[in-house]
């Protein structure tokens, strides 16, 4: 007879030494956007140049990795400093438009207008 040799093996347990990550979720350029501190992002055109900062009160989600709140629509005393890093046009956007059987063929494309911003401070 012969001995059941199967092998059972453990996979070690990932330690959970994760840093609490903050993030918020707001409401910007007709958009909601998860944001991080300290990363950039693409968004439509903003007014404004490069170099210049703005708050954004239009917070709908806070967390500090801990402690998480909701606004209900937006949370109180809750804002986003941003600051504008350049702005510039997106890639190219084709488009075509076709009719069948009347030989109507038109096609377009444009750039869009894109601002990218550098999250400076959730608070």
């Amino acid at each position: 007879m012969m001995a059941d040799t199967k092998k059972t093996t453990t996979k070690p347990k990932k330690e959970t030494t994760e840093k609490a990550v903050k993030f918020a979720v707001i409401k910007l350029a007709g958009s909601q956007l998860k944001v991080f501190e300290g990363k950039q992002y693409e968004v439509n055109k903003l007014s404004g140049e490069k170099g210049d900062k703005i708050e954004i009160k239009d917070v709908l989600l806070v967390s500090d990795g801990n402690d998480t709140k909701i606004g209900k629509p937006l949370v109180k005393d809750a804002k986003v400093e941003l600051e504008i890093t350049s702005q510039k046009k997106g890639e190219k956007i084709d488009g075509l438009i076709y009719k069948a059987k009347s030989r109507y063929r038109k096609r377009y494309g444009f750039r869009p207008e894109i601002t990218r911003v550098l999250v400076k401070k959730i608070s």
